[in-house]
């Protein structure tokens, strides 16, 4: 019996030996854990970013990416005195001499928000080698491959597209109701210009409209500037009065169009941000793309050299918090609106649901337009090499249709959706 007690003595006490090693073993991991968790999300006190926006916070454009930008070094906790903005930088060889002059205040992490920047940004990253550059909208990092040169946008059609479900509830209930301008609900859209980020922007809106409200058709103009209140509020003013559209959005940045809405009392979608203070009868929804989590990694990941991991090319997602829709007005809105967005977030997600779904739209192909696209005998599309690899020429060079839809922004970040489908009017095309 002792002998036995003995031996039962001898294993509880390896059982506790093992059990301590164990838990020593476990608790000297999750510390070490812990501690490289501490000191990945470490910024050095003495640390510098710099911003180079191209207009100030009365463009909903620049001051989405500023509040993304305070929102980041807030939760880095980077000093106030060691963030660096400048705003209304143009599009031209000031963004340059601005980046190099956050070079010379010490910033290692400097980022540009405007599609123009982006040439005037890899001369800067050229010679200032020991300093990341960031740059959102961009289309050469992947092909530039600099080691300190980055691009960066994301799935925002998703977005879009969701806030065009919105659109499309409204008209149904315009429709329902006899308050149509015309026989057919009909939406105008302004945009800036004719480049593929505002095309996939305008196009994945009208789907979204499309797929709860199938007879709408979109009028688009162009107003040849990212921010002109005055053109902007113009444009939406005769898409509303001389073309008879229901419901107005856009891709242009100031309260020009919003404003317009809100005079005639037409239901407004409107980008970057919630007018509904401004537009409150009018305001339905808004998309936008959340800069936080994308600057909070790439400045992270500057601060402790692991800039490789950020990529040349980085595209956000609806699960990476990177695209976000606000708060439904639902004193503007159709009733059931945010139910509809949800349930079509949700198959987004899992997959079951793509917005350039080819079975949802056709495309006539001419001479000189769609030249690059490939249809059947009914229109729908079949092939699309898209200019991924960017030249002035924009030449096609990767197939983007495979199992049944077009794959957007994800042979690289920024889009490259400019096919012309069947449904949408292009009233001016000169920008």
């Amino acid at each position: 019996m002792k002998s036995m007690k003995k031996i039962v003595a001898i294993v509880l006490a390896a059982l506790l030996v093992v059990a301590v090693f164990a838990g020593c073993s476990k608790k000297d991991n999750s510390g070490e854990t812990t501690k490289a968790a501490e000191q990945t999300s470490t910024i050095p006190a003495d640390f510098k970013v710099g911003f180079i926006f191209l207009h100030d916070e009365n463009s909903t454009y620049d001051l989405n990416f500023i509040n993304g930008a305070k929102e980041a070094c807030k939760e880095l906790g980077i000093a106030d005195e060691n963030v660096i903005m400048k705003t209304g930088i143009e599009e031209s060889n000031a963004c340059y001499e601005a980046a190099m002059d956050l070079v010379d205040q010490g910033c290692k992490f400097i980022f540009a928000d405007s599609f123009g920047h982006e040439d005037y940004m890899i001369q800067a990253a050229k010679e200032a080698t020991e300093v990341q550059f960031f740059h959102a909208t961009g289309t050469k990092a992947h092909t530039e491959k600099l080691a300190n040169y980055h691009n960066a946008f994301a799935s925002i059609y998703e977005g879009r597209y969701l806030a065009g479900i919105a659109a499309g509830m409204k008209l149904n209930e315009l429709k329902d109701a006899g308050k149509l301008k015309g026989s057919t609900p009909k939406m105008g859209y302004v945009g800036a210009f004719t480049y593929a980020e505002v095309i996939s922007g305008y196009t994945s809106f009208y789907l979204g409209a499309k797929s709860v409200c199938p007879d709408v058709t979109m009028d688009v103009t162009f107003t040849g500037s990212w921010y002109d209140e005055t053109a902007e509020k113009e444009a939406a003013t005769k898409l509303i009065e001389t073309n008879k559209c229901d419901l107005i959005s856009q891709h242009a940045d100031s309260m020009g169009a919003p404003t317009a809405c809100e005079n005639a009392g037409v239901p407004n979608i409107s980008y970057n941000g919630s007018t509904i203070s401004a537009c409150p009868n009018t305001f339905i929804v808004s998309s936008r793309i959340n800069w936080a989590p994308y600057m909070k990694l790439a400045i992270e990941n500057v601060a402790n050299g692991k800039n490789a991991d950020t990529g040349y090319d980085w595209t956000g997602t609806l699960e990476t918090g990177s695209v976000l829709l606000t708060e439904v007005n639902e004193k503007a809105a159709a009733k059931g609106t945010q139910e509809a967005i949800d349930a079509a977030k949700a198959e987004l997600a899992a997959g079951t649901r793509h917005v350039f779904d080819v079975a949802n739209f056709t495309v006539t192909v001419t001479a000189d337009k769609n030249v690059n696209a490939k249809v059947d005998d009914k229109g729908m599309l079949t092939s699309y090499m898209a200019d991924v690899d960017s030249d002035a020429k924009f030449t096609g060079d990767t197939e983007a249709v495979k199992d049944g839809y077009f794959h957007e922004s994800e042979f690289r970040s920024a889009p490259y959706f400019d096919i012309q489908i069947d449904g949408i009017n292009l009233l001016d095309t000169k920008f």
